[in-house]
């Protein structure tokens, strides 16, 4: 079982406020999220400009397509994303738009399940179309209504996304004390935000996740 990559979500209101932690912890970061909020304050702007300064990263656009599939994807592949997200609700004939462009950029599809939509069968149509990665989630809103627990069922989703083929993510106010519950199981990448971005020392904070993540998932 590969270990997971650790990526770090940015998704603060202004490229300076995104930049400032990105650089202090980057030498930590596999992958580098320019967030749905700092898309929608900067543009695709911020692709740009994280894509100069960290030409050997990869940089998820995490812009949640939910329709002109091919459209949307082209733009954030032209500005120097690896990677495009994609809304769970999107039509097949969007997933399969943007993963036709992805696929002529050199570039990857993630799709982001929502807290209580799942479909298993739509999601085996995914992986035909070449969607590589899914994110389970806890959203910010679960958070926020006070559900800050990862439970059996969010385990065995992982393992059923993973048997599809899927390169599997975990997000939602991650620490690293809730790694342990998904030690055993394929999880291919960790997306921390706040626990980084808004951490005193975002480097130390990376990397205590890298740290555990490696404690839990042993090479």
């Amino acid at each position: 079982m590969n270990r997971p990559r650790l990526q770090i979500a940015l998704d603060k209101q202004d490229l300076p406020s995104a930049l400032s932690p990105l650089q202090k912890a980057a030498d930590s970061i596999d992958i580098i999220e320019c967030g749905t909020v700092l898309i929608l304050a900067e543009g695709l702007r911020a692709v740009r400009e994280i894509r100069a300064l960290f030409p050997d990263k990869d940089i998820l656009a995490d812009i949640r397509i939910a329709e002109a599939g091919k459209l949307l994807s082209q733009m954030a592949f032209d500005a120097g994303a690896s990677l495009v997200s994609v809304v769970a609700g999107a039509s097949m004939t969007t997933v399969k738009q943007v993963c036709e462009v992805a696929a002529a950029a050199g570039g990857e599809v993630q799709v982001e399940l929502a807290d209580e939509w799942y479909d298993a069968n739509k999601a085996r149509q995914w992986r035909e179309f070449g969607v590589e990665h899914v994110i389970v989630k806890r959203s910010r809103d679960r958070e926020a209504a006070g559900d800050l627990s990862w439970g059996p069922e969010d385990v065995a989703r992982v393992d059923e996304l993973a048997a599809m083929g899927f390169t599997v993510t975990i997000t939602g106010g991650v620490t690293p004390a809730d790694l342990a519950t998904f030690a055993g199981h394929p999880v291919g990448i960790v997306i921390a935000g706040r626990s980084i971005a808004a951490a005193d020392d975002p480097l130390a904070a990376a990397t205590e996740l890298q740290n555990a993540i490696a404690t839990v998932w042993p090479s």
